[in-house]
């Protein structure tokens, strides 16, 4: 396989799974956490809410963000998930482990988990993408990205982990094959 052709694969890749974690992070459903805070919070896009305190500071920045990549596979987070080729996340230095942001770039959006600290270039980033969330949003160098803090998750080591497709939950179950 030529390494372009790798290299596309991957990407369909990690866009889908992508694509999965964002619908399976586990997040508050506005209702409930209203009703748990005596309506002190405000719902977001999410499904998750924000502390008012927090709310005002839900507003879009645009910010430079990097991605990073096979340098740190193996490596813990600062959240304490293992990175690798298929995580989708984002380093901040200041937000806690668990924030949900949106982030935007080129009619591309994508809800991420904070899963480590960073950037720590010294070009004036502030976010760093893991190259899962950076592949599902087509970046592929340093650029300006819209950002908006959505909401809060449990940090857990699976964090940014994408969930297993039905099909491949069918094909372990059934020892590797699945009848059409």
């Amino acid at each position: 396989m030529s390494r372009k052709s790798a290299n596309k694969t991957m990407l369909s890749r990690a866009t889908l799974l992508a694509a999965t974690i964002v619908l399976m992070l586990p997040c508050a459903s506005a209702p409930s956490a209203l009703a748990s805070s005596g309506g002190s919070s405000a719902p977001t896009s999410a499904g998750a809410t924000l502390p008012k305190s927090a709310h005002s500071k839900a507003r879009h920045a645009t910010d430079i963000a990097t991605w990073f990549g096979p340098g740190f596979y193996g490596q813990k987070t600062a959240c304490g998930q293992t990175m690798t080729p298929v995580i989708v996340g984002v380093a901040s230095r200041t937000l806690p482990c668990g924030t949900l942001v949106l982030v935007a770039y080129d009619g591309h959006t994508l809800t991420v988990p904070v899963i480590d600290r960073g950037p720590y270039a010294h070009n004036g980033a502030r976010w760093d993408l893991t190259w899962g969330a950076a592949s599902a949003l087509t970046i592929t160098e340093t650029v300006r990205v819209k950002t908006k803090i959505v909401g809060r998750t449990a940090n857990t080591p699976l964090l940014g982990v994408p969930a297993p497709s039905p099909l491949t939950a069918m094909q372990a179950a059934s020892g590797g094959t699945v009848a059409a």
